[in-house]
C-alpha cells in the first residue's frame, strides 16, 4: 500500500506524521519527496550506504552546424535558449528537458548531454530513500520520479510529500493508494487544508485528516471536516512534552508505546479507507 502524507502548507507536521507512521509499523519503506528540504533522516536514523547522482538532459549547440536562425529559441517555451546575434546562449537551469529546441533545429546542430541536478540516497535494505536537490536548483521533479521508481511493493510505502500543491506534490501523490493531509488549527492551516482537499479530490485518491497541534478551544477543523464529510483520523495535542520530544529528534511514535500503538491503528484505518 501507498500512501502519501501531504499538507497544504510547510510546518504543520507532516514530516512528525510520516516518519512516525514509519516507525511504528514492523516493515515499512520511507521515502522523503521533500527533496529540497528533507528531514526524515533526523528521526528516523538511517545508515546511508546507497548515493547515485541523478541527471537530466539539457541541450549543447554545435557552433560549426549552427546558422543562428533562432528556431530554437522559439520553440523554447521556459526562456532556456535565446539566439542573440546569431549566436545560442543557453541557461541550462531553466530547462525542463522537453527536447523541443532539439526537434525545431533545421540543422542539427543541438543535442543533448547530462547535467547532474541532485542525488537520491539509500539504506542498504531499501527501507529508506530520500531525495537531495543541489543547491540553487530549481526543477525537482526528475529526482522525485527516481525516488517513486523505487517504491517497494512487499511492504506499506510512506512518502513524505513536499508542502504546498504544486506540480511536485501532484508527482508525488499520483498512483499512491491514500492520501493523510496533515493540519493545524490555525486560519492558515485551514486555508491551505481547502487546497489539498480540492487537490486529492481533483486526483480521485481516497483521504483523511490528521490535525497537529490540536487544541480543545479551537475547532475549526473539525468543522470544516465534518461539512464537507472528511474522516478526522487522528488529533496530535499541542504539549510542550510532545514538542520538546521534536526538538531532539524523538516522534510522540517513539517515546511511548501507547503513541506508536494509535499510529499502528492509523495504519489499519486508512487501510479500510482505501479498501472502501
Amino acid at each position: 500500500m501507498k500512501i502519501a502524507v501531504l499538507s497544504g502548507k510547510g510546518g504543520t507536521g507532516k514530516t512528525t506524521v510520516s516518519a512516525s507512521l514509519a516507525a511504528s509499523l514492523d516493515k515499512s519503506q520511507y521515502i522523503d519527496c521533500d527533496v529540497e528540504e528533507p528531514n526524515g533522516a533526523l528521526f528516523l536514523n538511517p545508515e546511508i550506504t546507497n548515493v547515485t547522482p541523478v541527471n537530466v538532459l539539457v541541450p549543447q549547440v554545435d557552433s560549426d552546424k549552427c546558422d543562428g536562425c533562432g528556431k530554437c529559441g522559439k520553440a523554447c517555451q521556459f526562456n532556456a535558449i535565446a539566439v542573440v546575434k546569431n549566436k545560442v546562449l543557453i541557461f541550462p537551469e531553466l530547462c525542463h528537458h522537453c527536447g523541443a529546441c532539439m526537434i525545431a533545429c533545421p540543422q542539427d546542430a543541438i543535442t543533448e548531454i547530462e547535467r547532474d541536478i541532485g542525488v537520491v540516497e539509500s539504506d542498504s535494505e531499501g527501507y529508506f530513500f530520500q531525495g537531495r536537490l543541489n543547491i540553487g536548483e530549481p526543477i525537482t521533479i526528475p529526482i522525485i520520479s527516481e525516488l517513486k521508481k523505487l517504491m517497494r511493493d512487499d511492504i506499506p510505502v510512506i512518502l513524505d510529500s513536499p508542502p504546498g500543491a504544486s506540480c511536485t506534490v501532484v508527482a508525488t501523490i499520483e498512483d499512491c493508494d491514500y492520501c493523510i493531509l496533515v493540519t493545524e488549527p490555525t486560519p492558515f492551516g485551514l486555508h491551505d487544508l481547502i487546497i489539498a482537499v480540492q487537490l486529492v479530490r481533483k486526483m480521485g485518491i481516497p483521504f483523511g485528516v490528521v490535525i497537529n497541534k490540536a487544541m480543545e478551544e479551537d475547532k475549526s477543523i473539525h468543522q470544516y471536516c465534518e461539512q464537507e464529510k472528511i474522516d478526522v483520523l487522528m488529533e496530535i495535542p499541542f504539549l510542550r512534552e510532545i514538542a520538546e520530544g521534536y526538538s531532539k529528534g524523538v516522534l510522540p511514535a517513539q517515546a511511548s508505546d501507547e503513541w506508536k500503538n494509535n499510529f499502528k491503528q492509523l495504519y489499519e484505518t486508512i487501510k479500510g479507507g482505501a479498501a472502501s
